[in-house]
């Protein structure tokens, strides 16, 4: 296990119990309705899980680093209350040593009746790093070598992250305020399309606008990170051969396994990585599941890891879980119309089949875990684990974050 250096320092405890109003969450690691899983290894795999942790660098290309409310009847409460809690305790015991963290509930509501407001996700991000900058654990990500220095201290880079960027509006230089403010990747669009390109939940994608032109070429100035995973297949396709720096697909599944729109085609796979992009499996609810395990648990997360090694090798897969620290189904069902979950209904069925939680890939920590002990009792190298859980986001990044 890694010696993580973590003082027990809790969300805003810079504050009194009177400046603001805070909704409990769960004592233990964010597990909700879920039961604890653990991957079982002998004790020689053991080992050698210990060993690759020790000694490679394990990024999450997506993940919600947030406390959900233990009553989720408080969520738009919450929202509303602007300060989403850290799960620092729970980071601490987990074997991340960077995470590229999508903020909160932005999308959703804030302020106004619909989300993806400038205000509101400028708010979001500043509370967020605020609440940061009270205490020495994790840190804010700028450079790859945050990235290291992390994972030699002991410590966590955060990586400030927003999954579109329809909140700039029809303003070019609020890409330059987001970089300004600490912002490290942004997608292209939210499932709704939105004036740079269509999002997946769309009937017809028209693709990439001539202002989705624009802003591609602005990102790969700023040295800016893009995600597609929201986007629609033919926006995606426009995206990546836009960019003139790789385009990453941080959150997605294989629609070669289980043909939802929520995952994505073959075709756009194969531009992502050849373009020298990665491709992380998500493990969310109600998303990566297969034909073999339509239940979805950590099994069918591999499914997709599987199908995706197969169709573009090792060099191109990460790892996005998507996960936050409480009820994640849950939340999926008190705020369903804001994730546009008809996306994520398989070809020719009219309901998604619902999991109470996802076994094995709860939550951060879970997932950090499981995932490496998952690769480990599947017989993988360590070169190519060490590929999988960050060596492979790291070759990216250090060529899209260029000074």
């Amino acid at each position: 296990m890694k010696n993580k250096k973590y003082s027990g320092y809790k969300s805003f405890d810079y504050l009194d119990e009177k400046d603001y109003t805070h909704f409990e969450t769960d004592k233990e690691i964010g597990w909700g309705n879920a039961e604890p899983y653990e991957v079982r290894l002998s004790q020689a795999e053991e080992e050698r899980f210990k060993k690759i942790i020790e000694q490679n660098i394990v990024i999450s290309l997506h993940d919600h680093v947030m406390d959900l409310p233990k009553d989720m009847g408080q969520m738009i409460p919450a929202i509303k209350e602007g300060r989403a809690d850290t799960g620092y305790e729970a980071l601490s015991k987990s074997c991340l040593d960077a995470v590229i963290d999508n903020q909160t509930m932005y999308f959703l509501i804030g302020a106004y009746k619909h989300g993806w407001k400038w205000d509101d996700c400028v708010h979001d991000l500043g509370m967020r790093l605020c609440d940061i900058e009270h205490q020495d654990f994790v840190i804010q990500c700028k450079e790859v070598d945050d990235i290291i220095k992390a994972h030699n201290e002991g410590r966590i880079a955060f990586i400030p992250a927003f999954e579109a960027c329809t909140m700039i509006e029809n303003e070019l230089d609020r890409l330059d305020v987001l970089y300004g403010l600490g912002v490290r990747m942004l997608g292209i669009a939210y499932s709704d399309a939105n004036l740079l390109g269509s999002g997946l939940n769309e009937d017809r994608d028209a693709g990439l606008t001539n202002f989705g032109y624009k802003a591609v070429e602005r990102l790969n100035k700023l040295g800016m990170a893009i995600d597609v995973s929201h986007s629609g297949d033919q926006t995606s396709l426009d995206v990546i051969e836009a960019s003139s720096k790789p385009v990453f697909i941080t959150h997605a599944g294989a629609r070669g396994v289980w043909d939802s729109k929520r995952m994505k085609p073959d075709e756009v796979i194969l531009a992502c990585t050849r373009k020298g992009g990665v491709f992380g499996i998500e493990a969310a609810p109600h998303t990566t599941l297969s034909d073999k395990h339509p239940e979805q648990a950590i099994e069918s997360f591999f499914d997709h890891f599987r199908y995706v090694v197969d169709l573009v090798g090792i060099d191109h897969v990460g790892f996005g879980p998507d996960t936050m620290y409480g009820d994640h189904s849950g939340l999926h069902d008190a705020l369903s119309g804001g994730l546009s979950m008809g996306a994520f209904i398989k070809k020719g069925a009219t309901e998604i089949p619902h999991v109470p939680y996802v076994k094995g890939l709860e939550n951060p920590t879970e997932c950090s875990h499981n995932i490496v002990k998952y690769l480990v009792k599947s017989g993988y190298s360590d070169q190519d684990i060490a590929k999988a859980i960050g060596g492979n986001a790291i070759r990216v990044l250090k060529e899209v974050w260029y000074k």
